[in-house]
């Protein structure tokens, strides 16, 4: 593990875990078994829950969702409603597979609102790129010049996602462009709209000329640092919603980098910087630069509105969090 990565809480219990001091930080060796548990076919698995504790009022509907949602994916909004310590399995006092349910379908309607919020920063990210790049460096090719990037390994790994992304598009001014023009690769304009966002967020991390790099960030009212430390963020979030992973209550693996000056409005209430709330406050803060008149606010007071069982603490939300100037 590099030096300056961060460790999960771990409670060693011999003798699973043997800890071995290495500098300021502890190693944990886990002793590793072969997986043993069996398939368990979903009757079974209404029988598990209900024995550990798990009300579960129309065994067949449960069974149903099993079935074609699956046990292991919803468990993560099982886990919430373990007692502790969950390790036993027991469900708390009154705890319904209903309320399972009512998690899923609300970190399912918050995955959504979140992937339509940050569409609108890709596509406005990806033209400022484009565009303060092409007319600062004066080349409509520069994405695809070497002498335009600093870390030469990184630009030959972009250059093969570029070359794999334009083999495989179809898209109607891709052919039309193979088809008209002798030039190896398209213009800035055009190869941009078929690369993923995280390739555009290493084209930019990768820019030689600072000055560009500062006019890019400087359009959202950021340094170049936060700037790509958010980007980091919003697409990890993103990924995310993408492939239906879990956000409502998941701390991130990454901690953002705080703007030492800000041009726009933004939070001042403590809140956990590695919970989905802080997410929300970035991806709010480039809307409010992109779509002043934003309505991103009011989507997330719909929706908390309609599951007021949610527990919004866990999320990272900080009480009053409706009064901060960033959502305003």
């Amino acid at each position: 593990m590099k030096k300056g990565a961060t460790f999960a809480a771990l409670e060693p219990a011999k003798p699973l875990y043997d800890a071995q001091m290495c500098g300021s930080f502890y190693f944990y060796k886990m002793s590793r078994i072969l997986f043993q548990k069996t398939y368990t076919n979903a009757h079974d698995l209404v029988d598990l829950l209900q024995s550990r504790g798990l009300t579960i009022n129309d065994p067949a509907k449960a069974e149903n969702y099993l079935e074609f949602i699956g046990y292991y994916r919803l468990s993560a909004y099982m886990y919430p409603l373990l007692q502790i310590p969950k390790e036993q399995h027991r469900y708390k006092t009154n705890t319904s597979f209903d309320q399972v349910m009512m998690l899923y379908r609300f970190d399912k309607k918050l995955r959504l609102l979140i992937f339509n919020e940050i569409e609108k920063i890709e596509v406005a990210v990806r033209s400022a790129i484009v565009n303060i790049g092409s007319d600062m460096i004066g080349d409509p090719f520069w994405m695809t010049d070497s002498r335009n990037f600093i870390d030469a390994g990184k630009f030959r790994h972009t250059m093969d996602l570029i070359d794999a992304e334009l083999r495989r598009s179809r898209e109607d001014f891709i052919v039309h462009f193979k088809q008209t023009y002798s030039d190896a690769y398209p213009p800035a304009w055009i190869l941009a709209e078929v690369l993923p966002f995280g390739v555009i967020t290493n084209i930019f991390s990768n820019i030689k000329t600072a000055r560009v790099k500062k006019s890019i960030a400087r359009k959202f009212g950021l340094q170049v640092a936060p700037f790509e430390s958010w980007l980091t963020i919003v697409t990890l979030t993103r990924n995310s919603c993408c492939h239906h992973a879990r956000v409502w209550n998941k701390q991130n693996t990454i901690r953002p980098m705080l703007p030492n000056r800000m041009t726009n409005s933004w939070i001042s209430l403590p809140t956990d910087t590695l919970r989905i709330y802080f997410n929300l406050c970035i991806i709010k803060y480039f809307l409010n630069i992109i779509s002043p008149n934003n309505d991103m606010k009011a989507k997330i007071d719909a929706l908390l509105a309609n599951y007021p069982a949610i527990d919004t603490a866990a999320m990272g939300f900080p009480r009053g969090w409706e009064n901060e100037p960033l959502w305003q």
